[in-house]
């Protein structure tokens, strides 16, 4: 655990630091290590547009694309051998992590094909094929909260696989993944599944709810132009508040209660896109701004770096805001800004930017898999 004071103040308050980040260079360096010892993160995210990135770093992959193509690989096969071999590296790092906090942390995740999000058997699938290659016991697996996401992860939960559940923009659909979890774990144990070893976490995406409501913002003119201008960088943060509301309200209903008497651990919100967006806001506003018991905050290095040197963290900044929450959504609905518009607009958004940063990935792979074999 880090001695620096603002990252031992968030932990101190029950959020989890996690890295939104890997690569197979910060595992041969021993860099994941170190910002475990230093900077106090107990887990780490992937999607397609990290790997993406990592792997266009032919360097670090050369030996085993020379082997993939050796072995005439697919090129899905090659993608899935590479991703999967860097997340088993990471969650072999964190199991010291993992077997300290009972499970609850040292988590690495994975995410599912972007292009199988309206699929739902297919995800379930490809949910399994991920679970049984990677085989440590501190993965997730990632699904994509999208209307065939939601029925996935109820099988997938319920054949023990822990998940986490990304690209939850709208409190609607948050609702929805909690229940399509809770069922999950109900099909578990009547299956006769030990549900004390599922875990699971919520993405809730907070950045990219203010980046497209600020957007709307700034093209409100006239008379309404001032009001307009002092919602700026308010919805995101009011958004994620309302959402921690119903986690707590979810997790405290009968239903809940039956399934923590046998041992299930609650499904904690995840705040993700937490890299500040508009240089005009603190670069720390998305975790200094959301601390609350049981959550999970996962950053780029640079938030976290800017957390680790200036964060403020004043204890728990959700508790008590939930009607100045409500009012700033309600704001923004009378100033003709839809809520269900933004949010339908940046889950589309969201699941196109996964499966684009997928397909460059899969080109880059390609084109180190033809070198390879020539």
């Amino acid at each position: 655990m880090t001695d620096n004071t603002a990252l031992k103040a968030l932990a101190d308050n029950g959020v989890s630091i996690w890295l939104d980040d890997l690569s197979r260079e910060r595992l041969t360096s021993g860099n994941l290590q170190e910002v475990i010892d230093t900077k106090g993160v107990v887990g780490v995210t992937t999607n397609p547009s990290i790997f993406q990135v990592a792997l266009s770093d032919g360097e670090s992959y050369s030996e085993q694309v020379a082997q993939l193509a050796a072995d005439n690989s697919t090129l899905d096969d090659a993608v899935t051998a590479m991703t999967s071999q860097d997340v088993r590296d990471a969650c072999d790092v964190l199991l010291p992590v993992f077997e300290a906090t009972d499970g609850l942390d040292g988590r690495v995740s994975i995410e599912v094909d972007p292009r199988l999000a309206a699929d739902t058997d297919r995800t379930v699938a490809q949910a399994k094929e991920l679970r049984d290659l990677v085989d440590r016991p501190n993965l997730l697996v990632k699904i994509p909260a999208t209307v065939e996401g939601l029925p996935a992860i109820t099988q997938v939960v319920a054949e023990g696989i822990s998940v986490n559940v990304t690209l939850i923009f709208s409190l609607d659909r948050y609702r929805a993944v909690m229940n399509a979890f809770l069922t999950g774990l109900e099909q578990a144990r009547e299956a006769g599944k030990d549900i004390t070893t599922i875990a699971s976490v919520a993405s809730f995406f907070v950045s990219r709810v203010d980046s497209e409501v600020d957007k709307r913002l700034d093209a409100i003119e006239g008379e309404h132009a001032d009001a307009a201008k002092k919602l700026k960088g308010k919805a995101a943060i009011a958004n994620a508040r309302l959402a921690y509301q119903a986690y707590e309200e979810v997790f405290s209903t009968p239903r809940w209660k039956n399934l923590e008497a046998d041992g299930a651990k609650p499904q904690r919100p995840l705040w993700a896109s937490t890299g500040v967006k508009d240089p005009a806001y603190p670069d720390t506003m998305y975790v200094t701004e959301l601390v609350a018991p049981g959550t999970v905050n996962t950053m780029p290095e640079k938030t976290l770096d800017a957390v680790k040197d200036h964060g403020e963290i004043t204890g728990n900044t959700i508790e008590g805001t939930y009607e100045e929450s409500s009012e700033v959504l309600d704001a923004l609905e009378r100033l003709g800004i839809s809520y269900s518009e933004v949010t339908a607009q940046l889950e589309k958004e969201g699941v196109d930017k996964f499966e684009k940063s997928w397909e460059e990935l899969l080109a880059g792979v390609q084109a180190e898999l033809d070198k390879a074999a020539r």
